[in-house]
């Protein structure tokens, strides 16, 4: 566990970075550090490795104060990643992975040995290895500097807003990998960001910060959704805190219906028989291929050519119901489609029945909440 301990640090002009921060980071979890500009999110990590030394407080880390340790020895038991990975460029990225074991004495080979089994655990194709950064895409550059703080395999992992140089569709790549990656090797993980959607998403506990270097609220990210300390952190959550509350419940028990899905080569009769305004079509093998209108269909033939797109799927318990609702909300025809692992459909659901589902689990959160304040 790192604890922080009313820790300040004050620069010489007089500028206070962190203001008496107390915090007890667990061990195997990702620790979220989020606030706006100046409020010493990096200051505060980087005070965990002794980059940055505080002005007061003690930070303990298993119990024993930082500073009794060498800060080499403590370096190089943290991995530390930050945007644009940081990477040498006249490095190779197997040789750039196998920087910190070959600085720990490692032989050549081994080192190189543990960079590929890390490339393939960071999701890197191994024919990168040989290539140098500057051939590489921007995913691909964080994907390395993920691998490099792993390498010599640290306890703690330190991530200084890692993947905000990155396009939306790369960084939720990114975040994907890195719960992965967390799942399988259970880390303790202090991560920096500014975008509290990031915070939600990684966060097992997020740290709200003030400007200033102050605490506004620390707490697991479900409850910093319901339960905000005060206005600035309510405001900072923004306006559709609502909806991201709805990532905390599973969609699992949403009633699904199949009398609205047919095969693309369904006879007039099973079309005549279903009662829905528009019919789910699939192909052979179940999978959706797009939404028809009643009244687009002649007798036992269904124009494959003419269909609504059915939008995006969702997976019922491995997605939330926030993720169905958007499925929903995007269908042009109001309703979600939901398919198993293999992408063959299983249902669909309707946005009012979804609406139902939510508000079922905001009343059994309610009642749960109820019974541990009784």
């Amino acid at each position: 566990m790192i604890r922080i301990d009313s820790v300040t640090k004050r620069y010489p002009d007089g500028t206070v970075a962190v203001d008496r921060l107390s915090l007890e980071i667990p061990d195997r979890s990702i620790t979220v550090l989020v606030g706006p500009s100046g409020c010493g999110k990096t200051t505060t990590l980087r005070m965990i490795n002794r980059m940055v030394e505080p002005t007061g407080g003690t930070i303990l880390l298993d119990g024993e104060d930082i500073q009794r340790q060498p800060v080499t020895t403590l370096r190089r038991s943290m991995g530390y990643v930050i945007q644009n990975a940081g990477l040498f460029q006249h490095r190779t990225i197997v040789d750039n992975i196998a920087t910190v074991p070959r600085m720990l004495g490692w032989g050549k080979q081994r080192a190189r040995e543990r960079a590929a089994e890390l490339m393939e655990r960071v999701g890197l194709d191994p024919s990168l290895a040989k290539r140098y950064p500057y051939q590489l895409s921007g995913g691909q550059q964080q994907r390395v500097g993920v691998a490099r703080a792993l390498a010599a395999d640290p306890p703690v992992l330190l991530m200084d807003e890692p993947f905000s140089a990155v396009d939306p569709v790369v960084r939720k790549g990114l975040q994907d990998e890195l719960l992965r990656i967390q799942d399988e090797l259970g880390k303790t993980i202090v991560f920096v960001t500014h975008d509290i959607d990031e915070a939600i998403k990684l966060g097992t506990m997020v740290a709200v910060l003030r400007e200033g270097g102050r605490l506004a609220q620390y707490a697991p990210p479900a409850e910093l959704l319901s339960s905000p300390a005060d206005g600035f952190v309510e405001d900072f959550l923004g306006a559709d805190r609502g909806i991201r509350r709805l990532s905390f419940f599973p969609s699992a028990a949403l009633e699904l219906t199949t009398d609205a899905v047919v095969p693309a080569d369904a006879g007039a009769a099973l079309i005549t028989a279903t009662k829905a305004p528009h019919l789910l079509v699939t192909d052979p093998d179940g999978r959706p291929l797009g939404w028809a209108g009643r009244d687009e269909l002649t007798a036992g033939d269904i124009r494959t050519d003419r269909l609504l797109p059915y939008g995006r799927p969702f997976v019922p318990g491995a997605d939330s119901l926030r993720v169905a609702l958007d499925c929903a909300v995007l269908s042009p025809v109001g309703w979600a489609v939901a398919v198993d692992g293999g992408g063959r459909v299983t249902g669909v659901v309707s946005q009012q029945t979804i609406g139902e589902a939510i508000r079922a689990a905001h009343t059994a959160g309610r009642a749960d909440e109820e019974k541990v304040a009784g």
